[in-house]
């Protein structure tokens, strides 16, 4: 009885933590000194994968080549596409078809690689659904310049146009804010989020060059390698692409499920750097390694009502402390929006929050088949006024 009344008590520590981290790391967070302007470009490869669709590889081409930069090029992978439409009428701009089948990020990332017309120093990685900002290359810069090499950019919503897409991009401020902005301030490590994220090319190489990753998750592995050797993954919250946002509940619960299945594969990871932290007094793996061991934001939200509720028939203090979690963490939600530039439509969609998690519910009891389905979100948004007034906002 009473090592089950322990396991019960530590089961619910190992979930109630979640709710009050955020805050705590809140208080903590000071400021990081503005990163100073590159004074010489670097070199990059700026490498686009696609899978199976190419309708946005236009727009993302054209947001590139807009860069107010000049030393860079752009290499498209295009995995089992038809190429026959496309034409990039310019030199810096390389489309590559593997004759077989990739079905995977690391793998189109190396075949672009194995393909860079010359040794780029640093390398940009880029899904075909982005567009990108104007400077993001220099706001990588000021990172790279520090000594860091590993950068995490903004991934900023390019459609709000139902309400999935704004609590997707409500769900991608909160973590930016806590997982990026806060965590990096802190002294530990941004974490890394599938695009809008640059590395140096050795760093890359060494890290997945001997490592083939199948499946949603290289970004999870390249973290937990980069974190693992002790190095701090910077976070520049100006260096800005914009993320086609989901707008179907379809498209919701597949993307959902494989990355589901994906934190279900990878949080192991959490357990290593946290007791690494610990052995070697490091607190960019410490930090990092209690981050990784979160749930997804429904699950633990769930869990903690469902415990709450328990503890009527078991503590009242329980009950209280589960409460206090839950307004704690709904004040830093409220607070990761407040603090970031968000859309008032963004806000009017919170109260669909209910049917939000009901869907990611969907894609928790599909997780087992994620795998099964593309490898890629199907993508339904036509980018093109989007793209225009995007490049326009930045310019002005």
């Amino acid at each position: 009885m009473v090592i089950i009344w322990i396991l019960w008590i530590l089961l619910q520590i190992l979930i109630g933590y979640n709710l009050y981290l955020p805050m705590l790391l809140f208080i903590f967070y000071r400021k990081p000194k503005e990163a100073l302007p590159a004074v010489v470009e670097s070199d990059y490869g700026i490498i686009v994968t696609a899978y199976e669709q190419t309708d946005s590889l236009p727009s993302v081409v054209t947001s590139i080549l807009k860069l107010n930069y000049t030393n860079y090029l752009v290499y498209i992978v295009a995995d089992k596409c038809d190429i026959t439409g496309l034409d990039f009428n310019d030199d810096r701009v390389i489309l590559l078809r593997p004759e077989e089948t990739l079905a995977s990020n690391t793998r189109s990332h190396f075949y672009a690689i194995r393909n860079f017309k010359r040794p780029h120093t640093r390398l940009t990685i880029i899904d075909s659904d982005n567009l990108v900002a104007p400077e993001y290359l220099h706001e990588l810069d000021k990172y790279f310049d520090k000594g860091f090499s590993a950068v995490q950019g903004v991934r900023d919503a390019k459609n709000l146009n139902t309400t999935y897409a704004r609590l997707d991009a409500a769900r991608d401020i909160y973590y930016h804010f806590y997982d990026g902005k806060i965590l990096f301030g802190i002294g530990s490590s941004a974490t890394l989020a599938g695009s809008g994220m640059a590395f140096t090319t050795q760093l890359y190489r060494d890290s997945l060059e001997s490592t083939d990753i199948t499946g949603a998750g290289f970004d999870k592995v390249l973290q937990s390698i980069i974190v693992g050797n002790d190095l701090r993954i910077a976070f520049a919250e100006k260096a800005i692409v914009y993320d086609e946002k989901t707008t179907h509940a379809d498209q919701l619960v597949k993307q959902r499920s494989r990355w589901i299945n994906t934190w279900f594969k990878y949080f192991k990871f959490g357990f290593t750097l946290f007791f690494k932290g610990i052995v070697n007094f490091s607190r960019n793996q410490f930090l990092f390694g209690l981050i990784l061991l979160r749930p997804p934001l429904f699950i633990f939200l769930i869990l903690s009502v469902v415990f709450m509720l328990i503890n009527l028939f078991v503590s009242t203090t329980a009950v209280l402390i589960w409460l206090f979690g839950l307004i704690i963490f709904v004040i830093g939600f409220y607070i990761s929006l407040a603090k970031s530039d968000t859309d008032k439509r963004i806000y009017q969609s919170l109260i669909n929050i209910p049917k939000f998690i009901f869907y990611q519910v969907l894609s928790l009891l599909k997780v087992r088949n994620a795998n099964k389905h593309s490898v890629a979100t199907t993508h339904y948004y036509n980018s093109e006024t989007t793209e225009n007034d995007k490049i326009k906002n930045d310019e002005s």
